[in-house]
């Protein structure tokens, strides 16, 4: 029995002491500034940003999208990583623009990240390229690793030359080399696929969808 107690204070004290390790909201852990990473949001406010900065307000250290629009990170990328956190509303959708060329369409003119309330009744229909973590119209991603609506997720986009990863709450979701595609799986024309460089954004379309924690590392 004490050996049992023992065991269970350890695991207690484990889980404190890596909690401890993490870093607050809106700040860079130590690993992650040894890794070069850089903190975008500051937790109050969107100075610098770019795009419909009207459409997105912060509200107690998270960025909250309402009604919408395109939200850009203050400078443009060419290979990176991004991590973030977010959140869906019931029903919600939104997006990640990157390799994006202001003032059009990112989905198109760049790439999308697709960002979904995948249970929601309203989108069982969608194509495996239409789902949370696929790049929208062109590559399908694995399905099952988000969260229920109203659950904090964590997610990491990596863009490496035509490399581009997706990972969601620690699982890879997408894994692909874009410089192979030469055919789109939505069969439309996707003008800024190949882009090397651009901005990178959160794409409203109405819902509620929330993020924190934005940091990118820089490849080049």
């Amino acid at each position: 029995m004490k050996k049992m107690i023992f065991a269970f204070f350890a695991v207690l004290l484990s889980i404190s002491a890596f909690q401890f390790a993490q870093a607050a909201d809106n700040q860079l852990s130590d690993a992650e500034k040894a890794e070069g990473f850089e903190l975008i949001f500051n937790g109050e406010n969107l100075d610098g940003w770019r795009g419909d900065t009207k459409g997105y307000v912060v509200e107690d250290g998270v960025i909250v999208c309402k009604p919408g629009g395109n939200l850009y990170l203050p400078k443009d990328y060419k290979n990176f990583i991004i991590r973030f956190d977010f959140m869906v509303p019931p029903n919600g959708n939104n997006g990640l623009g990157i390799r994006a060329e202001m003032g059009k369409d990112a989905a198109y003119h760049g790439m999308e990240i697709q960002i979904l309330d995948d249970y929601a009744d309203c989108y069982r229909h969608l194509k495996p390229y239409q789902y949370h973590g696929s790049i929208y119209g062109v590559v399908p991603v694995k399905r099952g690793f988000t969260k229920p609506a109203g659950e904090w997720n964590t997610e990491e986009v990596m863009a490496d030359g035509g490399h581009i990863r997706v990972t969601v709450n620690g699982q890879v979701v997408t894994d692909a080399d874009i410089s192979t595609i030469t055919q789109t799986m939505d069969n439309r024309n996707h003008p800024g696929l190949h882009n090397e460089s651009g901005a990178i954004g959160f794409l409203g379309h109405g819902a509620k969808v929330m993020f924190k924690n934005v940091r990118v590392k820089e490849l080049d």
